[in-house]
């Protein structure tokens, strides 16, 4: 578990730590923020413990991380990485990062560039010999300031 960032709120220093997510954090407003990213639909408290049951057991291949506000026990921020395993590179392997949000209330905190950092260095440390994402035009800015270059451009199909 690591220290986010600090910063002065109103006079009192909200105190943030990240760390990788938490069956109970359903609890603390994890759906609610990954709302403010996109649409969730209705997650009974059944399927979102079958959903994190499913992705713990991948281990280090899938990692959601938060950033939850001490005080209040609130989920303020979130993100997570997949671990793509390949032939290229002599076997390497290729971090994809997705879902990183930060609740409309701790913006401006530097608590996404944690939550990019944190997860970046999930895949340092898993040896991925590189990480990429998607994001909107509006996003890229921050994420070169994250260190990304852009590299591209996405296509996507979507089912729905």
């Amino acid at each position: 578990m690591a220290d986010a960032s600090n910063s002065d709120n109103g006079g009192e220093k909200p105190t943030f730590k990240i760390r990788r997510l938490e069956i109970s954090d359903k609890r603390k407003g994890y759906m609610e923020l990954l709302g403010q990213l996109t649409v969730t639909g209705s997650v009974t408290d059944d399927e979102f413990d079958q959903r994190f049951e499913e992705i713990s057991s991948h281990g280090d291949d899938h990692l959601i991380c938060v950033i939850e506000e001490e005080s209040s026990g609130r989920i303020a921020g979130t993100g997570s990485v997949m671990i793509e395993k390949k032939f290229l590179r002599n076997c390497g392997k290729v971090g994809h990062i997705e879902d990183v949000v930060v609740d409309t209330k701790f913006r401006g905190k530097h608590l996404g560039k944690q939550v990019v950092e944190f997860l970046t260095d999930h895949c340092l440390a898993m040896g991925c010999y590189k990480v990429i994402l998607d994001c909107s035009a509006e996003k890229k800015v921050f994420y070169e300031k994250c260190g990304l270059v852009n590299k591209g451009i996405q296509m996507s199909k979507y089912f729905d």
